[in-house]
């Protein structure tokens, strides 16, 4: 649905370039819901408003459905922003304007001049993100989340075939950006829409994303499904943002277990082995002991995961690990 290639984005200050996207090659599919997640000053936002041309590569092209949109026409440019829907930060809500005239103004600007017609898309809308009762009332008068759903509502307006959501929900409590996560999952499920979301928040990442690029300093450092680059992330960036989102001290390392004996290894249990008493079985059958050091249990998306942290001893580590890596159980020795 979209591809980056070779995009490069330079800005002029005080008579210099100073780049903010350096060499980004990707391509996001169609239907799938994709993270770009990067520190303040990664680049994402830039990356991100290349996708609806708000911004225009220094170098590079943008393709969607395999047309190079940097080559448009102004009057194909605007038809083109007419299938991309965009959500805000800050929502960017008219506050002069009631919830259903925000979500019937992408429509009237579109050029859509039959009343009864947009009544019943305003009223369509604002019933799929639960908002029905409040279509008469003003921006000042909702909540954070109901504020982010008008939103969510006026970006649908246009029937877009891809969704782009800045920071969505940054400025929302976790009760809220769960509930909003859980508005898009239905949105991208049913609908089909392609959905690319920029965070600086991993468990945003976890919950609603198929895919990820963890971008810093204007690059591409890790790019994969999120299972493989949450669960087993490789740059620094992406650890650091890992341990952020389990709340683990970056100082945190195999040294913290120097005083317990035997064999340190991490194991990662997806889907049902998640909950199956893999451990218990393994250590009955080699007779090694075993000592858990830390874990963790949660959700990638619907798919349950567990990762523990664990010390062999015994004679039969050697066994066990092998029963461990037969039953799809992935084995990490982080000490020998």
């Amino acid at each position: 649905m979209i591809r980056f290639q070779n995009i490069h984005k330079s800005y002029l200050v005080a008579g210099k370039d100073v780049p903010a996207l350096a060499g980004i090659d990707f391509e996001i599919a169609a239907g799938e819901v994709f993270g770009i997640i990067g520190h303040s000053g990664a680049g994402k936002s830039t990356l991100v408003r290349l996708i609806n041309l708000l911004e225009r590569p220094t170098q590079g092209q943008v393709l969607i459905d395999g047309r190079d949109i940097t080559a448009l026409p102004d009057a194909g440019l605007r038809d083109l922003r007419r299938g991309i829907g965009m959500i805000f930060q800050h929502f960017n809500l008219l506050s002069s304007k009631t919830v259903a005239e925000n979500v019937a103004f992408p429509l009237k600007l579109a050029g859509l001049r039959d009343a009864p017609a947009i009544k019943a898309r305003v009223a369509a809308l604002l019933a799929r993100v639960g908002l029905t009762e409040h279509a008469d009332k003003y921006p000042a008068q909702l909540s954070g989340g109901q504020k982010q759903r008008v939103g969510i509502a006026r970006a649908l307006a246009t029937e877009p075939s891809i969704l782009l959501c800045d920071e969505a929900t940054s400025a929302l409590d976790p009760q809220t950006t769960r509930s909003v996560l859980r508005l898009l999952a239905e949105i991208n499920r049913e609908l089909g829409l392609t959905i690319v979301i920029i965070t600086h928040e991993m468990d945003v990442v976890r919950t609603v994303c198929d895919r990820v690029a963890v971008l810093d300093a204007g690059r591409v450092v890790e790019l994969g499904p999120v299972a493989e680059v949450f669960l087993h992330p490789q740059h620094p960036t992406t650890r650091r943002f890992v341990l952020e989102a389990e709340h683990v001290d970056e100082g945190e390392q195999v040294d913290d277990y120097a005083h317990v004996p035997g064999r340190v290894v991490r194991l990662t249990f997806k889907g049902d082995a998640t909950y199956a008493p893999v451990l218990g079985d393994v250590a009955r059958n080699t007779g090694i002991d075993f000592s858990i050091l830390a874990g963790r249990i949660d959700r990638i998306k619907e798919s349950p995961y567990g990762q523990l942290t664990v010390a062999f001893t015994g004679d039969g580590v050697d066994a066990a690990l092998q029963q461990l890596a037969a039953r799809r159980i992935t084995v990490e020795v982080l000490r020998p």
